[in-house]
């Protein structure tokens, strides 16, 4: 008999980490951020592009970002009730910052 790795949360089968990239909407809880990711989807029945957006709450050990920073998040496994993103790095600071 062969031994299965076990998968982690973070990982599929394929070994990949799954990021995305949005921006800091709120920066005022200690370690936790919510970051919004925005893209267009297509209407089903209309074929019109709308705006949707979704809304993680992110795990940020070093509270390194900071309101309206873009960020690069991954999933991880859950924290707490609603976190189970992790901040990976900050890509552009904004321009407050």
């Amino acid at each position: 008999m062969s031994e299965a790795q076990p998968v982690t949360a973070t990982e599929s089968t394929t070994g990949q980490v799954r990021t995305k990239v949005g921006f800091v909407e709120s920066d005022a809880r200690d370690k936790s951020r919510k970051v919004v990711v925005r893209y267009v989807a297509k209407h089903p029945k209309y074929g019109k592009y709308v705006r949707r957006r979704t809304v993680l709450q992110v795990h940020d050990e070093q509270n390194e970002s900071k309101l309206g920073d873009r960020v690069e998040v991954a999933e991880c496994r859950p924290i707490s009730k609603t976190k189970s993103w992790t901040l990976v790095r900050v890509l552009e600071r904004a321009a407050g910052n």
